[in-house]
């Protein structure tokens, strides 16, 4: 059974922008893109819209204040990357493999996945931590190993990824199969071999 995000029990919380919470072996769904995949100028514009947004709905949010929030930010950058923009690098399968190996290979020891897809300019997953291996660690380890790889591959310097990256705990159990619908669904109008889904 799945263990899901418990508001009344401490939650450690990371020191970035974006709040990167984690509680014990809650289940989390995590976002992270390439370096290229949104324009400035949308990005830009995307954050002031934020900024303003937040200014107008001070922490701590309810349940209703934070849907709202991932409504109109959160899912308009999915929107946007299934549009396609930059290099999209992980549309190649070589890369895309590459990129799944690294989630595969700790799982059932540092983490338990239950679903991942690398589209391709951009990655899901859904998965819990185990035991006491922190997200930021873990997110670090596959971002790090995969820049290698996929730089050395393309004969390309310079950063892959975004700098950040985007998680939230889940709350639920409909909460975990939207998650991992949202996951399953999110190649639906890609050709095959331009993106790597697990389980398949």
């Amino acid at each position: 059974m799945p263990d899901f995000y418990n508001p009344g029990e401490e939650v450690t919380k990371g020191q970035h922008r974006l709040p990167h919470w984690q509680q014990g072996e809650v289940w989390i769904f995590l976002t992270y893109r390439l370096a290229d995949s949104l324009p400035e100028a949308m990005l830009i514009k995307w954050r002031d819209e934020r900024e303003l947004w937040i200014q107008h709905h001070p922490e701590p949010w309810g349940e209703a204040t934070e849907e709202a929030y991932h409504e109109r930010f959160s899912q308009s950058i999915g929107r946007w990357l299934d549009q396609g923009h930059g290099s999209c690098l992980l549309r190649n399968p070589e890369n895309a493999r590459i990129a799944a190996n690294a989630f595969a290979y700790f799982d059932g020891d540092r983490y338990k996945l239950a679903s991942f897809v690398v589209m391709p300019n951009h990655v899901h997953a859904l998965f819990r931590t185990l035991g006491e291996h922190r997200l930021p660690d873990l997110v670090h380890t596959w971002k790090r190993f995969t820049s290698r790889e996929i730089n050395r591959r393309e004969r390309r310097q310079g950063a892959l990824w975004q700098p950040d990256y985007w998680d939230r705990l889940i709350r639920s159990q409909r909460h975990f199969d939207w998650a991992r619908r949202y996951i399953e669904r999110n190649p639906a109008n890609l050709p095959p071999g331009s993106f790597h889904l697990w389980p398949a």
